[in-house]
């Protein structure tokens, strides 16, 4: 049978990383946590697990990723974060991969707790993901906070049945703090790609990320915090556009003093 390596990035996880463990002990040939060097009891909850425990100052989520898969010993990867934990369905889907791993990579559905509630809908389910795969034939690509995996080109996935459980926020003041947070890391990565944040794109996308999860991706079927999950979509965009627009303007009178400094009026 094919070996695979699991491997997790961690920060002040000691709430979250031993259910997550303990999900991939039947499944994982391997367990490898790489820490950001937490504070909390992450580091010893890990090793009475007896995983190989790795700390590394955060490099950035994707770039954490993919440093976290060359500590591994084996090239197949399932890759989780801290707060998931694989379902019993899902366990056996990947035993069966292991017998015969016919693909480069394998997709899941990753199933949403928020605030106690599982998330049927509002954009958050199947919430597909690619976290098994031979990590020979692609790496971790995307936009920091939004990481995603992405084969090379040439390469085949398919699907696989079971969940990936997901504890995503305990409250609502969790979702204030990570909105504020991950819009603020989105906004700098839009800015070192030379985006802009006009009004019309703040209105824009903060309106339609709404409507698109509220209505288009039916979150009112997940009742009222399916309304509040929507809200805070909106309200994310809302932040990174806002902030990205900060930055712009800042580097805009940034310059605007350079110019000024080194090109001083001629006198008529």
């Amino acid at each position: 049978m094919l070996k695979i390596s699991a491997v997790i990035i961690t920060f002040n996880e000691e709430k979250n990383i031993d259910r997550c463990i303990k999900s991939l002990k039947s499944v994982a040939d391997e367990i490898v946590v790489v820490d950001s060097v937490s504070k909390d009891k992450t580091k010893e909850i890990c090793l009475s697990h007896g995983v190989m425990f790795i700390e590394q100052p955060f490099l950035g989520y994707r770039e954490q990723k993919n440093f976290a898969i060359t500590k591994a010993t084996y090239p197949h990867i399932l890759s989780l974060d801290a707060d998931e934990a694989v379902s019993e369905e899902l366990k056996e889907s990947i035993l069966e991969v292991k017998k015969d791993w016919k693909y480069d990579g394998y997709y899941m559905n990753r199933f949403n707790n928020y605030c106690g509630q599982w998330i049927r809908h509002s954009n958050w389910y199947p919430d597909k993901k690619l976290r098994l795969f031979d990590s020979r034939k692609g790496e971790w690509k995307g936009i920091n906070p939004h990481d995603r995996y992405e084969m090379k080109k040439g390469f085949t996935t398919t699907h696989i049945k079971g969940d990936l459980l997901h504890w995503v926020l305990p409250t609502y003041e969790s979702h204030i703090e990570k909105a504020n947070k991950f819009s603020t890391i989105a906004a700098l990565e839009y800015y070192k790609l030379g985006k802009k944040a006009t009004m019309g794109t703040i209105i824009f996308h903060s309106f339609w990320r709404f409507v698109k999860a509220y209505f288009l991706k039916k979150g009112f079927l997940d009742g009222y915090n399916g309304f509040v999950i929507s809200a805070f979509s909106s309200y994310t965009s809302f932040l990174k556009y806002i902030k990205l627009r900060q930055l712009n303007l800042k580097n805009k009178k940034k310059h605007q003093k350079i110019q000024n400094r080194y090109n001083p009026k001629i006198a008529s």
